[in-house]
């Protein structure tokens, strides 16, 4: 390693998951060509790594912030590309950082070109929960669960995550929405702590004692509640939002028009039946990852129309966003759906918003963007589109939105913050 060469990470080494930080490298010769590389382990002990070329200006130094890359995992003024465009060292793996406790390591060092001798390095420490947040595992109930709460007494808009419908729990999108000044409960369907691993039915009520135990904590100042969605969740959502009063703002993220895959009850009665696929319309790549976006049945066809979600009935606001190449679901086909079904009944409480070049997975920004992994409910890979650097820019885009969205419709009185027995 070269003693002269210095590789700074600004504003500090240590940052919040969702937040830019600023690559630097000084100490280079005039005009040297480098090769930058940034590695990471995730939960499962996947390594995701990315490298870039850049060349060093008159002075030595090298800002990712101002210079290009030339070849390698991207090219052009990509701020922080080293850290959206790392791969799996293995086919068909998404970064999986789930629990909140432990920050997203990634190492950056600046190598000769070729990536021959490491000439500097750096660690970052991108952390998921802030100092103060307090991080409640729940288990009340029939909830299961982990409540995150801001530092201070409040008041705080709630929030109900339902991160994805792959079982387990997520606390990723939770915690750091909890650094941002909400209170968040994420909630896990099946497959975590003493929950079945699989289920038959999805009950409203199961989410209803969820939203219900949110509200009962002290430092909850909004009147109702918010909630985020992605994927299979999201349709879930929306039936909360519909059948559910209190439910003052919902953000739907890549998801149907349509109650999917398993039958939705609630008071021991179906409210609506699934809305099922045709796994013959599956299309193969060469990869071994198949895409599955045409494989659902067409929710408006005449046979179909009772799992529809009446989004009509709901009272709170909605932020759909669609992933114009997400390879999963068709979502702006049906944002547009239920766009113009609200539009049909005189309703305005809704904006939506569409990403082009955008995979199926939008999350808090600057983690690995993902091109396909296992599916869980066919048990296979699938493709979940997008193009890395449109994708990445979506998830900046989404997350201020997303902040922005939640702070608008679930404003807080302070007088609502009294003591709840």
């Amino acid at each position: 390693m070269s003693s002269q060469v210095r590789l700074k990470l600004l504003p500090s080494a240590r940052c919040f998951f969702d937040e830019p930080v600023q690559v630097k490298v000084a100490g280079l010769r005039s005009r040297q060509v480098v090769t930058m590389r940034a590695s990471s382990t995730d939960e499962r002990g996947v390594v995701f790594s990315s490298s870039a070329t850049y060349r060093a200006d008159g002075s030595g130094e090298i800002d990712l912030k101002r210079d290009p890359s030339l070849s390698g995992s991207y090219v052009g003024v990509e701020p922080m590309g080293l850290l959206w465009s790392m791969r799996a060292d293995a086919l068909h793996r998404r970064f999986q950082k789930t629990n909140s406790l432990n920050p997203h390591v990634v190492k950056f060092s600046v190598h000769e070109e070729g990536e021959a001798r490491m000439l500097a390095e750096a660690t970052n420490e991108r952390l998921l929960i802030g100092e103060g947040v307090r991080r409640l595992p729940v288990k009340e109930g029939n909830i299961r669960g982990v409540l995150f709460t801001p530092p201070g007494g409040g008041p705080f808009p709630a929030v109900l995550d339902l991160y994805t419908f792959g079982g387990g729990l997520s606390e990723k999108r939770a915690s750091l929405l909890a650094h941002l000044g909400f209170v968040v409960l994420t909630v896990a369907l099946y497959g975590h702590d003493d929950m079945p691993k699989k289920i038959k039915e999805v009950h409203l009520d199961y989410f209803e004692e969820a939203i219900e135990f949110l509200k009962q904590q002290n430092e909850v100042g909004s009147k109702g509640v918010g909630v985020i969605s992605l994927s299979k969740s999201a349709d879930i959502a929306l039936s909360l939002a519909s059948y559910l009063p209190g439910i003052e703002a919902t953000v739907w993220i890549n998801g149907c028009s349509a109650n999917t895959v398993l039958p939705l009850y609630y008071k021991k009665s179906q409210i609506l039946p699934a809305l099922m696929f045709d796994i013959s319309k599956l299309i193969p790549t060469e990869s071994g990852a198949s895409i599955v976006k045409h494989v659902m049945h067409n929710p408006l066809a005449e046979e179909n129309k009772a799992t529809l979600v009446p989004v009509e009935q709901a009272k709170g606001h909605f932020l759909f966003v669609a992933s114009e190449d997400d390879l999963n679901w068709d979502s702006k086909g049906y944002v547009d759906e239920m766009v113009e079904r609200l539009k049909r009944h005189g309703k305005d409480n809704f904006e939506s918003v569409s990403y082009p070049g955008a995979g199926h997975y939008l999350e808090p920004p600057y983690g690995p963007y993902c091109p396909s992994s296992l599916h869980m409910v066919l048990g296979k890979p699938v493709l979940w589109g997008g193009e890395p650097r449109s994708h990445a820019a979506a998830e900046v885009h989404l997350w201020k939105k997303i902040q922005e969205f939640f702070r608008t419709h679930l404003s807080c009185d302070a007088t609502q913050t009294k003591a709840k027995l």
